[in-house]
């Protein structure tokens, strides 16, 4: 098979392409792409597609409402949300040498919407809303520090850092649960429907916001996303090669906390996303991080999606949270990996 091999900033920065990889590529791009045009199209309201492309290009203004002030965001901020959940357990479980590992299962997903509730329960009417996703990113970045330190041992493993992780988590939607007991009935409405995973009510703004927060942590990943597929061979070996193991240990997991804590900001609690995006990409495309990188984005962007789309359109008039449908699909999920992973 072709390889291309490509470097930037003498060397920092290099990455290979294969034909394999471009032609999976192309065609998960298409599959997006159509999903992207459907989403825009179906609805309360049936949109010819035709008409939905003559609107985005400006040909027609005829459901410029609809189209581009009510669906467009929407399905705009499930991409991201996607990708960015996708992103985020194949930092995980790259990082931790564990299939199982994704944000939600070890408490970063967990410590975003514990702050996300407290600003609910305790910020409305003092604090603007727009301030609630930096409440869930402070709540995530929390949960990941409290994390490691527990963790910490003349070192943090990835064992120790999942088992640790999974029962802080089950602390934080303890805690969760005990706010919202205390809170108003309809504080605790407007906090369980953000909890459960939703995109309703999304603008231009959003779309914007979660955008610049995503560009921190990609250079990061970009200039030592290589050193990822080091780290699976364990850490003797990376540490043989000349890499500091805890600071990129450290380093990383927030990269997966600001991808992880940014989704759950703007759309709640949608999990198992970060868990099912890495293993169908690996599937794909194989274990190299760096190509495995824009495939899990694609990927998780077209399961939010999908189940965004399943849920404004296949029970009208209601609008069920997407998180609901990406928990049904991700539970059976999780446990055919275990028992994938018991008869290994």
């Amino acid at each position: 098979m072709k390889h291309w091999t490509f470097r930037l900033s003498n060397g920092k920065v290099s990455f290979q392409l294969s034909l394999r990889w471009l032609l999976i590529m192309f065609v998960c791009f298409l599959v997006v792409g159509t999903l992207f045009i459907l989403s825009l199209s179906i609805g309360s309201n049936w949109i010819p597609i035709v008409d939905v492309f003559l609107e985005l290009t400006g040909y027609i203004d005829q459901h410029s409402y609809v189209v581009e002030t009510l669906r467009l965001p929407r399905v705009l901020l499930a991409m991201l949300v996607g990708a960015s959940l996708g992103i985020a357990g194949l930092i995980l479980q790259n990082l931790v040498r564990n299939p199982l590992a994704s944000p939600d299962i070890i408490g970063i997903t967990s410590g975003a919407s514990l702050g996300a509730v407290l600003f609910i329960i305790f910020g409305t009417g003092i604090v603007s809303m727009k301030f609630l996703p930096l409440a869930a990113i402070v709540g995530g970045i929390c949960a990941a520090i409290l994390i490691y330190i527990i963790s910490w041992n003349n070192g943090v493993t990835p064992i120790r850092l999942v088992l640790i992780g999974i029962g802080i988590s089950a602390i934080l939607k303890a805690s969760i649960t005990f706010f919202l007991v205390l809170s108003e009935t309809a504080t605790t409405t407007k906090a369980y429907i953000w909890l459960t995973g939703s995109l309703y009510g999304a603008n231009m703004s959003d779309v914007l916001a979660m955008s610049l927060w995503l560009l921190i942590p990609l250079p990061v990943l970009l200039i030592w996303g290589r050193s990822l597929n080091v780290a699976e061979l364990g850490d003797d070996i990376s540490t043989s090669m000349g890499i500091h193991v805890q600071r990129q240990r450290l380093l990383f997991l927030m990269c997966s906390v600001v991808f992880a804590g940014t989704a759950a900001a703007f759309a709640g609690g949608i999990e198992f996303v970060g868990l099912m995006a890495p293993h169908i990409a690996r599937r794909l495309v194989g274990k190299s991080f760096i190509g495995l990188v824009p495939v899990t984005a694609l990927v998780g962007a077209f399961i939010v999606m999908l189940a965004d789309l399943i849920a404004r359109s296949l029970f009208l008039p209601l609008d069920i949270p997407a998180g609901v449908f990406t928990a049904a699909i991700g539970a059976p999920f999780f446990i055919y990996l275990l028992f994938q992973n018991r008869h290994r």
